[in-house]
């Protein structure tokens, strides 16, 4: 029990009937190969074996958005002005030129020194055109340099998407660096049957793809079996599944359609390589959830989302809305233009009306509005469904994008919540209690319950919150995505742990994938309630319970679950592995190898975390727990010593910082940031025994007494803090105040 406590802190007759059917088996492979489509997996063959049977997809998709993904920087790519222009961004003058038919850049490099760079690639075309500079090791680089496609200026892109950053050579979202690093951040999304080919040993890539755009494939996936059931008579054609072609893009439902797009239009962590042939979108990759930070607390954009979360929020979603229902897939225009788009479903009587709009109509007489994101709005635009329903924001400076989760403006939750809502997107000089008041006079005060309501309650600690997350939990007439939020917002209680421990069994992988990251283990059952999952069938959710898994000690799962174990531990790795360019990805890697006691790999990992990204604390922090664990001290004190400085309240930091003090027989220097780590760490009650430890040492028994019982009233539901009064009170021979005590610990905890 006590092990799980600090986790949480911290058959012969089938065999004669196989090899019986073995012979007859290996026979008709011999003569008849596997199936009559081939065992062997299916190739890439490029975009122009599609053209002849499929010219008019061919042509819609000729100069969209995907064929115009990425290409080579030549004359007739190339839109940005290169001829002699100049920049003056970053307090430094920039210039763009050709020489012998190459464009090229003048900026700031990898050591913060003005360089000349040549592009070698074009990445989109409008409404922003970026440009590539390769690298060594195989890396592609976005430069910070931008073309407006549409004002046909430069602009320097972190002004805008990383205001008051200070963005320099040293920080990880400089061009330079890993945040802006095309293989990792950009290639899957921008060109067709990518491999990464991350190199962890050398830190370099060898990132392949068949297609430099995002070409047919990329979407129906690779297309030789396609040309062979073409290629035969219509009647050999039966034994095909879908046309020969692995990805299906018809006669499925809605989900099936959006998760065709959810490894590009998410946010979302990768598992590995996409594989057009799984299964499942969890085998591959797992979308975020529209959460707070990264989303506002109601689910509406914050940062960028690229689409699939919201819409998988959106009520168009649970009605069986599909991507295809608004746009054309192969050109990515909308299928028709203004209202009608909408009106396709939604009854032009009910909702195309001034008594729904309540705005002035085209041509009428009234004043232009500039919103929040800079966008003219002119009069009349208020009558469009899109400029109430799906209102948005600018990305990557320039790029207006659409919020896709399609909905009713609240701006009386704007007042509760400091969420934005369309209303005052648009009339930025006016309160949201002026919107909200004409939405009372519009439409009443009756108004739908809004899932960020619960979760807003959640945060603010509000008794009756876990009713409302209750409802959404258990309702799938609510989203998924917006079940598996609340789900981390439950509070601790018996009622909701068996609602946990039942959705790790749900048919959602999103869900129990959540289940698994709020489900605690506190005793042997709850372990046993865990580990099959570690045979869930799909990768994401195997990944999850291994991730929560890990923090147990390998000394308590029973033998029978030991291969699953590691063979999970293993797949475990391998996903670490892949993301390891990132500097998150090495902070999880030195994690990984840390927990094993590897540390060899552990201080390699930390170190090229920190070296890459500099802003990840908990690396400094965890390198110094590190040091200490490998019996270097000094080490440890002199990486604490440094971050301290830098970060004087953070707590955690303050008390590792205080105890390493003590270990290095400072221990006058120690007592004193161990005290101020005490007002840090208003929950932390071990902060304060350790702090009491020290003044016993130094005799201050007073100030001993005075720290450990304020560790009982940080913490009054602890035995243990009560234990350690006790003791101070028998060692010291304090035999009154013992006696009085222990009458005191009996009526606290009779049961002990």
């Amino acid at each position: 029990m006590g092990s799980f406590k600090k986790y949480n802190t911290t058959k012969s007759i089938l065999i004669i009937i196989i090899l019986l059917f073995l012979p007859v088996y290996l026979l008709k492979q011999h003569f008849f190969g596997n199936n009559a489509n081939g065992d062997t997996t299916p190739q890439y063959v490029g975009k122009e074996a599609c053209i002849e049977c499929h010219q008019a997809e061919f042509d819609d998709w000729t100069g969209s958005d995907h064929d115009l993904a990425m290409d080579i920087a030549t004359d007739s790519t190339v839109l940005g002005n290169f001829n002699n222009a100049v920049l003056v961004a970053n307090n430094q003058t920039n210039k763009f030129y050709k020489r012998n038919n190459k464009f090229y850049v003048y900026t700031d490099g990898e050591d913060g020194k003005m360089k000349e760079f040549e592009v070698k690639y074009v990445f989109g075309h409008t409404p922003l055109q970026q440009y590539l500079v390769e690298f060594d090791g195989g890396r592609l680089q976005t430069l910070a340099l931008t073309w407006n496609t549409l004002k046909k200026n430069w602009y320097y892109m972190p002004d805008s998407t990383y205001k008051e950053m200070n963005v320099d050579h040293t920080n990880w979202l400089h061009w330079t660096n890993q945040a802006q690093n095309w293989n990792s951040m950009c290639a899957d999304c921008h060109s067709t049957n990518v491999k990464k080919n991350y190199d962890l040993k050398t830190d370099s890539y060898h990132t392949t793809f068949s297609e430099i755009d995002v070409s047919c494939e990329a979407c129906h996936g690779p297309a030789s079996k396609h040309l062979k059931w073409a290629n035969l008579a219509e009647y050999a054609r039966k034994d095909f599944k879908n046309y020969g072609l692995p990805v299906k893009t018809s006669g499925i439902d809605n989900i099936q359609y959006v998760n065709n797009c959810v490894r590009c239009h998410s946010r979302r962590v990768a598992l590995g390589d996409f594989n057009p042939l799984s299964p499942t979108i969890y085998n591959h990759t797992n979308p975020t959830v529209p959460a707070a930070p990264i989303w506002y607390i109601d689910g509406q954009i914050k940062e960028e989302d690229y689409v699939y979360a919201s819409f998988t929020q959106s009520r168009m979603f649970m009605n069986d809305v599909q991507c295809n229902d608004c746009h054309n897939v192969h050109s990515g225009k909308l299928v028709l233009e203004g209202n009608k788009l909408c009106l396709q479903c939604h009854r032009a009587s009910d909702y195309d009306t001034p008594t729904h709009t309540h705005h002035k109509n085209y041509g009428e007489n009234g004043d232009a509005l500039i919103s929040a994101a800079g966008v003219h709005f002119e009069v009349g635009s208020g009558t469009q469904c899109i400029n109430c329903h799906m209102h948005g924001q600018n990305f990557m400076g320039v790029d207006y994008r659409r919020d896709h989760s399609f909905r009713i403006p609240r701006p009386d939750l704007s007042e509760k919540n400091g969420t934005p809502n369309a209303c005052n997107q648009c009339h930025t000089n006016k309160s949201n209690k002026w919107a909200s008041n004409y939405i009372e006079k519009w439409f009443g005060t009756s108004r739908p319950y809004q899932y960020g309501e619960a979760f807003s309650a959640a945060i603010n600690g509000d008794k009756d919150a876990d009713i409302n997350l209750h409802k959404i939990i258990t309702d799938d007439l609510y989203p998924t995505n917006i079940r598996a939020i609340a789900i981390n917002y439950l509070s601790d209680s018996p009622e909701n742990k068996k609602l946990v421990t039942k959705l790790l069994h749900s048919i959602e992988p999103e869900l129990r994938m959540a289940a698994i990251n709020r489900f605690n283990i506190d005793s042997d059952n709850d372990l046993k309630t865990l580990l099959p999952l570690l045979y869930d069938e799909t990768k994401a959710v195997r990944f999850e319970a291994i991730n929560r898994l890990s923090f147990v000690d390998t000394k308590l799962i029973p033998k029978n679950y030991k291969a699953a174990y590691k063979k999970a531990e293993t797949e475990r790795l391998n996903i670490l592995k892949y993301n390891a360019d990132f500097p998150t990805g090495k902070f999880n890697l030195a994690n990984f190898y840390y927990q094993n006691h590897d540390y060899k790999n552990a201080e390699h990992f930390f170190l090229a975390t920190i070296k890459q990204d500099r802003e990840i604390e908990m690396a400094k922090l965890n390198l110094a727990n590190l040091y200490s664990a490998m019996g270097k001290p000094k080490k440890a004190e002199e990486i604490l010593a440094d971050f301290v400085k830098e970060n004087p309240g953070n707590g955690m930091a303050v008390y590792n910082y205080g105890l390493i003090l003590s270990e290095n027989r400072k221990y006058k220097k120690s007592l004193k940031y161990l005290v101020k780590a005490s007002e840090l760490n208003p929950d932390n009650s071990r902060v304060d025994y350790n702090t009491a430890m020290l003044y016993d040492f130094f005799g201050e028994k007073a100030k001993a007494e005075e720290y450990l019982k304020k560790a009982i009233r940080k913490d009054d539901s602890n035995f243990a803090n009560y234990s350690n009064l006790l003791q101070f009170y028998n060692k010291n021979n304090l035999k009154s105040k013992a006696k009085e005590f222990t009458a005191e610990i009996e009526k606290r905890f009779p049961n002990r």
